[in-house]
């Protein structure tokens, strides 16, 4: 914008700088360029200046190299080996780059600790509340009657806890997580804001021209080691539990309808729409805006692309893809027979033309055919006539 000035704000918030060396020994790596050379941020290959480190997960991303500018580079031995020698950077030659990336990172950006423990005043805690050791709870927290919250849990400003709910150790929910009564939350859960858990199913009968409401008499039980993105939304069952299972990852904006039961370890993407009573097995994946009908089964180890839409069951370690999604092989020979169709639709132009041209010829040639025989029937009797 035009009078702006452009500030380099301070968001690494660290001022930490290692040799390629010391970087190196804390991810147990080998060294190949310069030891010496110093580093003091970590960044994406676009974006690495000549003083950061940055990582190749994988071969498809060495083509970035060419416009790098880091200092360093992290990866494994098989990409080393498509670096050509002499390197503009140093290379620190590891068994898992990713890893190995994650354990430098926080070298150089500011890690926030943990709020300081305890309760404040500005919080609502019901008399018949039971909070562990080692919680805190922020200002603008709501915690109804008979909650049960086990120990080292972090209620984030505006967290509304509803009554009978129950969370077990090291959960956290962030600033406006809503969870209505009785939701059962296991530990090491973490729920990012905005997220609303138990909310009632989307349950309705028409009867005498009008919608009217079933009651929604379940809950919701997150298993341990769950992780709930923001503004995500996991609706109560209308008779047992919903049920997201231990180790589950759910994206922002993702919603899981009333009766579902999630396995262990899925991991849908964002805006991803579970309708009710659907279930799926372990190790599911959704890619983002995937849909699936209700009273589906998702089985194990199934993964679903992104956009699709499922009306029935997908079997167990199978991809599908598209709307109505299928069998990946289907939906690729379907993609053939698409881009073939602006070709086959003027080869079928062709034919037409052909199929017309070889139709006149047939009526001259019935009509020639005809005048023959004609002329054959007409001889003899006019041969007869003349004797």
């Amino acid at each position: 914008m035009k009078g702006c000035v452009q500030q380099e704000l301070p968001w690494k918030g660290c001022c930490v700088t290692e040799s390629v060396e010391t970087l190196a020994a804390r991810v147990n790596g080998t060294i190949r360029g310069d030891h010496l050379r110093l580093i003091d941020d970590a960044a994406a290959i676009e974006t690495a200046s000549p003083s950061a480190v940055t990582f190749v997960m994988n071969s498809a991303q060495v083509s970035r190299l060419n416009e790098c500018r880091a200092g360093a580079v992290i990866l494994d031995a098989k990409i080393a080996l498509l670096i050509p020698d002499p390197a503009r950077f140093s290379l620190i030659i590891v068994a898992d780059a990713q890893l190995a990336f994650q354990t430098v990172l926080p070298l150089f950006r500011t890690i926030r600790p943990r709020p300081e423990r305890g309760i404040s005043s500005q919080a609502h805690v019901d008399s018949t509340a039971k909070l562990g050791p080692n919680c805190y709870v922020a200002p603008g927290v709501f915690i109804g009657a008979d909650v049960v919250i086990g120990s080292d849990c972090d209620l984030h400003p505006g967290v509304v806890v509803g009554a009978g709910c129950q969370i077990a150790d090291s959960t956290t929910l962030h600033a406006n997580v809503v969870l209505y009564h009785d939701v059962v939350i296991g530990s090491r859960v973490i729920i990012h804001s905005g997220a609303v858990i138990g909310a009632d199913g989307f349950g309705y009968r028409f009867a005498a021209g009008r919608f009217e409401k079933i009651p929604q008499l379940g809950t919701v039980q997150i298993h341990d080691d769950v992780e709930i993105g923001a503004c995500t939304t996991v609706d109560r069952g209308a008779i047992g539990p919903t049920i997201v299972g231990e180790g589950t990852k759910l994206d922002n904006l993702v919603m899981i309808g009333h009766n579902c039961e999630v396995g262990r370890h899925n991991v849908f993407a964002s805006q991803v729409g579970m309708a009710g009573s659907c279930r799926s097995g372990d190790y599911v994946r959704l890619g983002g805006q995937t849909g699936i009908r209700d009273h589906a089964q998702l089985h194990t180890g199934c993964t679903v692309g992104a956009k699709s839409g499922v009306l029935k069951d997908v079997p167990a370690g199978e991809t599908w893809l598209g709307a109505p999604a299928t069998h990946e092989l289907d939906q690729k020979r379907l993609l053939v027979s698409m881009r073939r169709l602006p070709d086959m639709k003027d080869q079928l132009r062709d034919l037409e033309k052909q199929v017309a041209t070889m139709a006149a010829e047939m009526e001259k040639l019935k009509e020639a055919i005809a005048g023959t025989i004609l002329s054959a029937t007409e001889a003899p009797i006019a041969h007869r006539a003349a004797g």
